[in-house]
C-alpha cells in the first residue's frame, strides 16, 4: 500500500515484515522454530519466494520460515508410489521454477511448474493447486505429487501420502500454503519429454483498425476456447486500454505442448481466417522447440519486481459459459466491459482436468471450479499513489465490488485461483475450494488446533481478524492478529 496510508513504511519501521527470520537449512531448525512460535504464541509465517498475491507471508511482530534454501533436486528414473510407477524427481521446498525446469532438460523429462521463472514450485505454489503450462494436459501441479514431507505444529515430521496420513496428503495438495504444516520436499511425476510450438501475435486498434473490429478479433479468439484446450493448448495472453478509445492485447504466448508447427497453423487458420475477414492484419510468429524448457524459456522472461499502486483480483471462468451462446455473450461483454472501463487483464485459456491429456485428475483439495474452467482471468486496477485516499478507495473498491462483481455474476457458483485473487474476496470459502472446504476446514481442526498457522484468506482464516484495516476493507498486515 501506499506509504500514505501504510504508516509503518512511512516511518522506515517494518510494518508488516516479520520482526524475526529463519533462514532455514534442514528440519530440525524448522521443528525449533515451530515449537518456539506454538509455546511462545507468537505469530508464524512461512515463505518461500512470496508470490502470492494475498500477503500469507507478511505479518507483524511475526517469526518467519524461510524455506528458500531448501534446494535438494533428486531424479528417480523409476519411482512407485500406489499404482503409479514412472519417473520422478524429490525437489525440495525452496528449488523455482527456472531450477526444476533446467534438471528436466537435464535428464530428458518434463514436469508440471508455473510458467513465472522464480516462483517457488514446491512452496505455497503447490500447495495451493498451481496452474502451468502443461494443464491442459495434465491437471494441476497438485495432481502431480506423489508424496510430501512435511512438518507439523506439534513439531512433528510427517510424510504424507496417499497410504501415509492420507488426509493430510488431501488437505496439502491444493489447500493452501502455510496451513497444515510447512512442507521440506516433494516428489512429483516427470512426464517423458515433450516438444512445444510456440505463437506469438498483436491485436491493436491503430488509425485503419477501428475498436469494434479489435472487440470482434478478440471475440473470434475466444470463441475457440473449449477446441484449444481440448488439443492441450495454453494461451497467455493480456488486454489493455491505451486510452482514447484505442486497445491492445499481446499474445505472449501460444503453447502447444506435443504440436508442430504445422499442427498448429492447421488449428488456428480458421482464427486467422476470421481475423483478415475482421480486417485485422495479423502476422504471426511460430517457433518450435524440441522440449519443454527452451519454449518455456523464450516465452516467459524474467518478470520485473518491485512496489506499485496496484490491486489485483481473478475468476476461473467455467467451460459451460462456452457451451451457452447466451452465456458467452454475457461473458464476453463483462470482460470487455471492465477493459473499456479502465482495467488491465492478464489471462490464461486453460483447462486443469487433463482433458487434453486424456488423464483424470485424483481427489485432493484443489478448487473443483479448476476442474470445469477454460479461462483464468486476472484483472488489475491502478492508481497514483500519490493522490488523495479517497481515490485511492474508490479505485480498490471498484475493482472487488464493481468489476469483480460482473464478472462473479456471469459466473455464478464458479471460483477464483486463491494464488492470484483478490485479497477481499467475497465468501472467499466458496470462492476458493467450493464444495471441499468443509473438509479441509476439519482437516485443519484436526492438525492445527492451536492455530499455529494462520494465512490470510486460508482455511480457518476466519476464526481470525487483523486488528485494523486500510481503506477501511483491506486486513492491514501491520496489525495484530486477534482470535474472534
Amino acid at each position: 500500500m501506499p506509504p500514505t496510508i501504510n504508516i509503518g513504511e512511512t516511518n522506515c519501521l517494518l510494518g508488516a515484515s516479520p520482526e524475526y527470520a529463519v533462514a532455514v537449512t534442514n528440519v530440525a531448525q524448522i521443528q525449533l522454530a515451530i515449537n518456539l512460535a506454538r509455546t511462545l504464541k507468537l505469530r508464524l509465517v512461512v515463505k518461500n519466494t512470496g508470490h502470492d498475491f494475498g500477503a500469507k507471508s507478511t505479518g507483524m511482530g511475526s517469526l518467519s520460515i524461510w524455506t528458500h534454501k531448501l534446494k535438494s533436486i533428486k531424479f528417480y528414473q523409476t519411482y512407485k508410489q500406489g499404482s503409479y510407477s514412472g519417473a520422478a524427481f524429490k525437489l525440495g521446498a525452496g528449488v523455482q521454477a527456472f531450477e526444476i525446469y533446467e534438471a528436466a532438460k537435464q535428464y530428458g523429462v518434463s514436469v508440471v511448474g508455473g510458467e513465472g521463472q522464480t516462483v517457488g514450485v514446491m512452496g505455497g505454489y503447490i500447495l495451493g493447486g498451481g496452474h502451468s503450462p502443461l494443464s491442459s494436459l495434465y491437471g494441476m501441479a497438485a495432481d502431480q505429487v506423489l508424496s510430501m514431507e512435511v512438518v507439523t505444529a506439534d513439531g512433528r515430521f510427517l510424510t504424507a501420502s496417499a497410504t501415509s496420513n492420507p488426509d493430510l496428503f488431501w488437505a496439502l495438495c491444493g489447500g493452501g500454503g502455510s496451513t497444515y504444516g510447512v512442507v521440506t520436499s516433494v516428489v512429483v511425476k516427470a512426464f517423458p519429454k515433450i516438444a512445444v510450438t510456440t505463437l506469438t501475435y498483436v491485436l491493436q486498434t491503430s488509425a485503419t483498425v477501428t475498436a469494434d473490429q479489435f472487440w470482434a478479433a478478440m471475440r473470434a479468439f475466444f470463441d475457440g476456447f473449449i477446441e484449444y484446450t481440448d488439443a492441450g493448448n495454453y494461451e497467455y495472453f493480456r488486454i489493455q486500454n491505451l486510452g482514447g478509445g484505442q486497445y491492445f492485447s499481446d499474445m505472449g504466448p501460444w503453447f502447444a505442448p506435443g504440436m508442430t508447427k504445422a499442427q498448429l497453423q492447421a488449428q488456428v487458420a480458421p482464427l486467422f481466417a476470421r481475423f483478415a475477414e475482421i480486417g485485422m492484419d495479423v502476422t504471426p510468429t511460430y517457433i518450435e522447440y524440441d522440449n519443454f524448457h527452451d519454449a518455456w524459456a523464450a516465452s516467459f522472461p524474467l518478470e520485473p519486481w518491485g512496489s506499485n499502486a496496484i490491486r489485483q483480483a481473478s475468476r476461473l471462468f467455467p467451460r459451460a459459459n462456452w457451451q451457452d451462446q447466451t452465456k458467452l455473450n454475457a461473458t464476453f461483454d463483462a470482460i470487455r466491459g471492465v477493459v473499456e472501463d479502465g482495467g488491465y487483464i492478464i489471462a490464461f485459456n486453460i483447462a486443469a482436468n487433463g482433458v487434453g491429456g486424456g488423464v483424470t485428475p485424483p481427489d485432493n483439495a484443489v478448487n473443483p471450479a479448476w476442474r470445469e474452467t477454460v479461462m483464468h482471468c486476472i484483472l488489475a486496477t491502478f492508481w497514483d499513489p500519490t493522490g488523495p485516499e479517497a481515490d485511492i478507495k474508490a479505485a480498490s473498491d471498484k475493482l472487488t465490488f464493481d468489476w469483480m462483481q460482473r464478472w462473479r455474476d456471469v459466473s455464478p457458483g464458479a471460483g477464483a485461483y486463491m494464488s492470484e485473487s483478490d485479497y477481499i474476496e467475497p465468501n472467499f470459502q466458496q470462492a476458493f475450494w467450493g464444495t471441499k472446504y468443509a473438509k479441509a476446514y476439519q482437516l485443519k481442526q484436526k492438525w492445527d488446533p492451536a492455530g499455529v498457522f494462520y494465512a490470510q484468506n486460508g482455511v480457518g482464516s476466519e476464526d481470525w481478524k487483523m486488528s485494523e484495516m486500510l481503506l477501511g476493507n483491506l486486513p492491514s498486515q501491520n496489525s495484530k492478529l486477534c482470535r474472534k
